[in-house]
């Protein structure tokens, strides 16, 4: 199975070209994300991979549209290898996540050492055509407001 889940912040906006194989244009979005690592050998540095993304298609247009430098994102999606020979004839190895889905981990103005979870007013999910609905707005604190007089309705008590 190649399943990647990351979450991390885009180092710059995304690079979109359109490519017109095909019946149409296809957006193919490239960008960077900066995930931090969970354990570091030098104790107190933080440290972070680059990770390469491509989103192909939908994805890519929604990348192009929404995503921006700094955004805190969590993405899913494959791991793809390849090689090219570049115009010094040297062989290039890649790597890159492709990208199946993206979603949105802080709201637009949450400050930047927010962790995204407690303080998060938008957890909508974006990608390949899906057509989720966006999730409710949270209140203060953290969670969802439940209206009035459900008491009966809900599972537990």
């Amino acid at each position: 199975m190649n399943k990647v889940i990351l979450m991390g912040r885009l180092t710059r906006d995304p690079e979109v070209r359109y490519s017109t194989q095909g019946d149409g244009q296809m957006a193919i979005a490239r960008y960077t994300l900066a995930v931090d690592r969970r354990f570091n050998r030098n104790g107190d540095e933080n440290t972070a991979d680059f990770i390469s993304c491509v989103a192909f298609g939908k994805t890519g247009e929604f990348a192009e549209r929404y995503l921006r430098k700094g955004t805190k994102i969590a993405v899913t999606g494959r791991i793809q290898t390849g090689s090219y020979t570049n115009k010094d004839g040297v062989k290039v190895y890649t790597t890159d996540v492709v990208v199946e889905d993206h979603e949105f981990v802080e709201s637009k103005n949450s400050n930047s050492s927010d962790s995204g979870f407690g303080n998060s007013n938008y957890g909508g999910s974006f990608g390949g055509g899906s057509s989720q609905p966006a999730a409710p707005m949270a209140a203060g604190d953290g969670f969802m407001n439940i209206p009035d007089g459900i008491d009966e309705e809900l599972p537990f008590n």
